[in-house]
């Protein structure tokens, strides 16, 4: 079902996916960025169930409840508590650790919609302490592109894998472009 709406969605707006994910990366960190719209999401979900990616994302726990919690489950939500102080890295190299088989954790490093000079670095640690590679994922809206960029494996040097990422990610339009990577 997931896949016919996703493909609805995309023949419907005018996207066309770019890429898929290698076999050797169907466990992983996925970077979803730039996220500057609630579109993203859409946008992004629809792309990874055409790839058939087996995309996981943390969420609010908030947003959990009745009546999207189950569907958001269903779509691979993981609940996140934020009012706790909680040692996320390690929550989510734990859920990699306890997870057999392919799982592509979904993260967007600005953690807001709005533009940030300076992303979050959890993501790249969990892909370190997981032993798992960095796959960068993209909406370019521009181009109405849904695509799967260059991997990176964390070789422990965070400034120059970073810039790496960054430089990517630099190349691709955001919704809101004055709100993306500079």
């Amino acid at each position: 079902m997931g896949k016919f709406i996703s493909k609805l969605i995309f023949k419907v707006s005018g996207w066309k996916l770019n890429g898929t994910l290698a076999p050797e990366d169907r466990r992983c960190v996925m970077v979803a960025a730039p996220h500057t719209s609630n579109w993203d999401f859409i946008y992004a979900r629809a792309a990874f169930y055409l790839m058939d990616a087996p995309i996981r994302y943390t969420i609010k726990k908030e947003f959990m409840g009745f009546p999207f919690g189950p569907l958001l489950k269903a779509m691979g939500a993981l609940p996140v508590d934020r009012s706790k102080n909680t040692r996320m890295v390690d929550a989510m190299v734990r859920i990699f650790e306890e997870t057999p088989g392919d799982m592509c954790v979904m993260v967007t490093p600005e953690g807001t919609r709005k533009y940030q000079p300076r992303w979050r670095k959890g993501f790249y640690y969990v892909a370190l302490g997981a032993k798992v590679p960095i796959v960068l994922g993209y909406l370019d809206y521009a181009k109405k592109e849904a695509g799967i960029g260059p991997t990176i494996h964390p070789t422990g040097d965070v400034e120059a894998d970073m810039e790496k990422i960054m430089a990517f990610y630099r190349t691709v339009t955001a919704k809101f472009p004055e709100q993306g990577v500079r």
